[in-house]
């Protein structure tokens, strides 16, 4: 499984980060968030899903 961050609507606000760290982080310019863990290891994956269905601006899209 992939994680996609849709830059356009990405405010930054790292709720992503709080819910699973492990696959997310903010960039250098804390104001949009990156996939550190491409692909999302399995043990990793329902945290993931957790912060793409939690995101508040809809940036974050699970593919596979």
């Amino acid at each position: 499984m992939r994680i996609i961050v849709d830059p356009n609507r990405c405010e930054g606000q790292a709720v992503c980060t709080g819910l699973a760290p492990k696959v997310f982080e903010l960039g250098d310019d804390d104001e949009i968030v990156r996939v550190i863990a491409d692909p999302v290891p399995e043990e990793l994956q329902k945290r993931a899903l957790k912060a793409v269905e939690k995101c508040p601006m809809a940036a974050l899209k699970a593919e596979g």
